[in-house]
């Protein structure tokens, strides 16, 4: 039995202003800012701090008035280091 002809797909290049430059790319890797993994570690350790002082103080420090309020400044510190080690490259 013969064999049927088969068709070649031509290679897809996108238009050149669609196509990304080389000069974009590589600006869009620059390395973080020396401040950013600082500034997130000692969120880290503020928050863990934070937390660690309501609960071995019985709920007296670091804010009394506060109450549980405490564990949602320690949690959010841990959380903005983590929004920003999620920028971190």
């Amino acid at each position: 039995m013969p064999k049927s002809h088969v068709r070649k797909k031509k290679v897809y290049t996108p238009p050149p202003d669609i196509r990304p430059s080389a000069v974009t790319a590589a600006a869009a890797k620059k390395p973080s800012p020396l401040w950013l993994p600082i500034t997130a570690v000692s969120l880290i350790v503020f928050g863990i701090g934070w937390v660690v002082v309501y609960y071995l103080s019985g709920g007296l420090y670091p804010v009394l008035s506060w109450g549980y309020w405490n564990l949602a400044v320690g949690f959010g510190a841990m959380i903005a280091a983590l929004g920003l080690l999620s920028r971190w490259r």
